[in-house]
């Protein structure tokens, strides 16, 4: 789908400034992407689907209250972090990447917006000193190792309706991968909330931390 019709379908209450965002992304992302390859050319007419929306299942999850600091890693071109950024506007937004050229896309798309509540930066995760109340991930990588680069880069602070953690967008079966967080994750199935295909074996998982 090349228009917003499908973040209407699940998301209608969104703003008119909201709504004019969203329909921004697919031209600017089109624009970077001839440049800078940060999205599968197979993926581009597809984008507010498997980027979008995808992203946006962790606003299903999970309604983050203002001034909530969120740290978006491995953000590759800006998913899930823009899409929620343009969701929630009065929370903060920081995008790191280990690949310096995504981070120039992802400044970019969040200046045309006019975004004033992401920040992006060329940085590895685990060089990261702040702290964070969530930490929200595009299955980067094995949770194992991404559990340990985040152990310490929450605040003590609690203020949302979840408990401050991980959520992690994933796919597939993740029985061995999460066996060891058995007791305290939590899988949200997207396909309870979306209805398209892509999200049948699509997961939001949450980790309280």
């Amino acid at each position: 789908m090349h228009d917003i019709s499908i973040i209407l379908k699940y998301f209608p209450d969104i703003t008119a400034e909201q709504q004019k965002q969203f329909a921004q992304l697919q031209s600017l992302y089109e624009h970077w992407n001839a440049q800078i390859n940060v999205i599968s050319r197979k993926d581009i007419d597809l984008l507010y689907e498997r980027h979008v929306l995808h992203s946006l299942g962790i606003a299903k999850v999970m309604a983050f209250k203002p001034k909530t600091h969120i740290m978006d890693v491995g953000c590759g071109g800006g998913f899930p972090g823009i899409p929620l950024a343009i969701m929630f506007p009065e929370c903060n937004f920081y995008l790191v990447d280990s690949i310096g050229k995504k981070i120039k896309v992802v400044n970019e798309v969040a200046q045309a917006l006019g975004l004033k509540n992401v920040r992006a930066e060329h940085q590895r995760a685990e060089d990261v000193k702040e702290k964070f109340e969530f930490v929200i991930s595009r299955a980067v990588t094995e949770f194992p190792s991404f559990y340990r680069w985040m152990q310490n880069k929450f605040t003590r602070t609690q203020f949302n309706n979840l408990p401050n953690g991980i959520l992690y967008l994933k796919g597939g079966d993740l029985t061995e991968e999460f066996k060891d967080f058995q007791k305290r994750v939590v899988f949200h199935d997207l396909k309870i909330f979306f209805e398209e295909e892509f999200f049948d074996t699509k997961k939001v998982v949450y980790l309280p931390m």
